[in-house]
């Protein structure tokens, strides 16, 4: 890959991340971390701080504060361990599940309407290469 198509691939990256940060603070109830949090803990159930911090490449203090932000809202709960009474797990509530749909729904709008004039071919292959792209990060820092 020759630098030119470096230098663009690097200007549209940051361009797509800023854009994608601008519309989500203007249109959706949930910011970023919330969002990804509950989508995490949705996807893939309960799950306690420690795991959620490194399945999320986060600190722990850092989803300990995401994570009480989001109990506070009642999005989340905590639910003791079943072992070990001192840990507990987080778990989406009804009220986070319902939240987690609306907003899935006005990013799917969203990109819906951005995207309104492109054609099928377009699409497929703009999502293949989005896919393309995340793989390969997730190869090149072990990430899930």
């Amino acid at each position: 890959m020759n630098d030119d198509s470096l230098e663009l691939i690097e200007q549209q990256v940051t361009d797509f991340i800023r854009r994608v940060v601008l519309t989500e603070k203007s249109h959706d109830a949930l910011d970023r971390s919330a969002y990804i949090l509950l989508r995490h803990l949705s996807t893939y159930g309960p799950s306690g701080v420690k795991q959620l911090a490194k399945d999320l490449h986060l600190d722990i203090s850092t989803v300990s504060r995401q994570a009480r932000v989001l109990v506070q809202r009642m999005y989340i709960e905590k639910v003791p361990h079943p072992e070990d009474k001192r840990a507990y797990f987080y778990k989406t509530t009804q009220l986070g599940l319902k939240e987690l749909a609306e907003n899935k729904i006005r990013r799917y709008n969203r990109l819906a309407d951005i995207l309104d004039d492109w054609n099928e071919e377009e699409k497929a292959v703009f999502g293949e290469m989005l896919q393309k792209y995340n793989q390969s990060v997730n190869e090149k820092i072990n990430l899930k």
